[in-house]
């Protein structure tokens, strides 16, 4: 088991960028994959990158173009970059850990495959 703490939200015009973190701590980082998620009020969380320890990354494809999720083992971090904001990016962001197997390859958008969560950041994209 994995506990979760994001950080790097904020309030931000649009077009600039934030780099959101996840510090992990509990468990061997290494052997979990990394979902970051995205909701907004009335809505349930979407799926908008993951990455697996191989390194391999999947973006949701209305954003994949603005994301990059990367990992720090050493480090125990995840991060996820995004670029040129819009306003409907707005939203608490969280990032979610399982335990590495066929199901973050094949179900990595769906919030039910994981495990740990942390509490979100909240990213605020102002026209």
């Amino acid at each position: 088991q994995l506990h979760l703490v994001e950080s790097g939200g904020g309030s931000v015009q649009a077009g600039g960028s934030l780099r959101l973190s996840c510090k992990a701590s509990g468990d061997t980082f290494s052997q979990y994959c990394i979902g970051w998620f995205r909701q907004v009020p009335g809505m349930p969380r979407e799926g908008v990158a993951s990455i697996v320890n191989a390194g391999k990354r999947f973006y949701l494809d209305s954003v994949k173009d603005r994301l990059t999720i990367s990992r720090d083992n050493a480090k125990n971090m995840s991060y996820l970059q995004i670029n040129s904001l819009k306003p409907e990016d707005s939203g608490t962001y969280s990032c979610a850990a399982k335990l590495s197997d066929g199901y973050c390859y094949m179900n990595w958008k769906q919030r039910q495959v994981y495990l740990d969560w942390g509490q979100g950041t909240q990213v605020t994209v102002s026209s």
